[in-house]
């Protein structure tokens, strides 16, 4: 009876948040403490979609044959990471794809029950968007229509997820699981499933230089390097069997950063001739170009303290403390109520995370050799934040949801053109004027405001 009566209040709240939500269906579409309940409902319906898509559009094979080889081979005994090949070539991901395709190999009779793994990837696909949609609560930046072309509207993503079973969402799944922990000050555990990722698909390196500028700042230099050294601890143990029989073999083919990209599959690079595109100094153009936004983005979009960059290598308890922007402890001395003050200190510290490493990522991203179909998992989730996270004013949410319709346009266009290569381009370089020129999230400062007295406002709120 207990139990009843507590589901029944509960469907009672649902209902009534429910009839809520209809009266105020504007703001429900446009601010963001609406987004769990918009999530709760675009997640229902992606699973209807997910399931529509398998049954009715056939399924493409790529590369899921080639992984089920290559797996196959160490299921019998190889450890030589030279030897596992598949269909499509040589073994070329780090050690942790094996253990995880191993598991949907035995899971899925030997690769053979396809209709199962996409089952099992549409499950993947949920957990990706509910661990996606955490982290935009958390942040309290998008406005909820947003989510509508983050979810029904991109076939090429629903296509990557369950009509091809690459690995790409697999290391992306893995990733947002780590950024929801960083998010909750979870630090270790976020380097170790950070480092998971980045063992089943190297794509994960392009947020490090955002991470290691979170780490530096939270811990300082000593107090990083236990983090750092979680992360390369569990690479060793994933890699040992290899490592042990032919430990070249297994870094040179798992981690080969100097890996030739056929011209035929890119889709960001397609206006260049074909000759540029593989010239290596074009390539070492792209790296230094990289470099270069990470160190201005560290420099000025990153560091929001007016100390020297180098302050980070300090111990953060021995650092000047930074002029607070939005801290917890001053609005409590402005008066105010508690709960919601300490919320949006939160909602900021947690934007501010993110910013840093979305913005790491699609630096990466903007500067890839290449870019193939399967890689657009790697930001396509990120992007309403990067266009959204900067204060937005009402004219300028059109542009900005143009902006991602043209994106999906050049990524839906096959094969690639001079035409979608050059839009895609121009769709980055304003992403990044955007991220440039903004006003970013900032940290938020818990330190309490030195030589200031309470006021009566301040008491009452206290």
């Amino acid at each position: 009876l207990r139990a009843e009566t507590r589901s029944g209040m509960a469907a009672g709240r649902g209902a009534a948040a429910l009839r809520r939500a209809w009266r105020e269906r504007r703001a429900a579409l446009l601010e963001p403490r609406y987004t769990p309940l918009v999530a709760a409902c675009l997640c229902l319906a992606e699973g209807g979609v997910n399931l529509w898509v398998i049954r009715r559009v056939p399924y493409t094979e790529i590369d899921w044959k080639a992984y089920m080889q290559e797996v196959e081979g160490f299921a019998n005994g190889t450890r030589d990471y030279t030897q596992l090949r598949g269909d499509t070539g040589p073994l070329v991901y780090p050690a942790g794809f094996v253990y995880i395709f191993l598991g949907l190999y035995h899971a899925t009779g030997r690769g053979s029950d396809i209709r199962l793994a996409q089952y099992l990837f549409a499950g993947l696909y949920l957990l990706n968007l509910l661990l996606v949609f955490r982290i935009y609560c958390r942040t309290n930046k998008v406005p909820p229509y947003v989510f509508f072309f983050m979810c029904c509207a991109s076939y090429r993503i629903h296509s990557i997820f369950v009509l091809r079973l690459f690995n790409d969402p697999v290391a992306m799944a893995i990733l947002f699981l780590a950024i929801n922990l960083f998010l909750e000050e979870r630090w270790s555990w976020g380097c170790l499933l950070f480092s998971l990722a980045v063992s089943v698909k190297m794509n994960i390196l392009l947020f490090a230089p955002g991470l290691l500028f979170l780490l530096l700042q939270r811990f300082g230099l000593l107090g990083c390097v236990p983090k750092l050294c979680i992360c390369a601890l569990l690479q060793v143990v994933l890699g040992l069997p290899f490592l042990l029989v032919n430990p070249v073999g297994y870094l040179t083919r798992s981690f080969d950063l100097g890996r030739q990209f056929q011209f035929k599959w890119t889709v960001n690079w397609r206006f260049l001739p074909e000759e540029v595109f593989q010239n290596r100094v074009f390539h070492a153009a792209l790296l230094l170009a990289h470099l270069a936004g990470l160190g201005l983005f560290a420099l000025h979009r990153w560091h929001s303290s007016k100390e020297n960059i180098l302050t980070l290598l300090k111990d953060p308890a021995k650092r000047k403390p930074a002029s607070p922007r939005l801290t917890v402890n001053n609005i409590l001395w402005q008066g105010g109520q508690q709960g919601d003050r300490v919320k949006a200190g939160q909602g900021e510290t947690c934007a501010w995370i993110v910013f840093i490493l979305f913005s790491s990522n699609f630096l990466g991203v903007c500067c890839s050799r290449s870019l193939h179909y399967q890689f657009y998992v790697w930001y396509f989730h990120t992007l309403p934040y990067l266009l959204w996270c900067t204060p937005t004013t009402k004219l300028a949410h059109m542009p900005k949801v143009l902006l991602l319709g043209v994106i999906e346009l050049c990524w839906n266009t096959y094969p690639s053109t001079v035409c979608s290569s050059l839009f895609l381009h121009i769709c980055h370089g304003l992403i990044l004027l955007q991220l440039w020129y903004g006003t970013a999230p900032t940290p938020v400062s818990h330190t309490p405001p030195p030589s200031r007295k309470p006021t009566a406002t301040s008491k009452k709120a206290q």
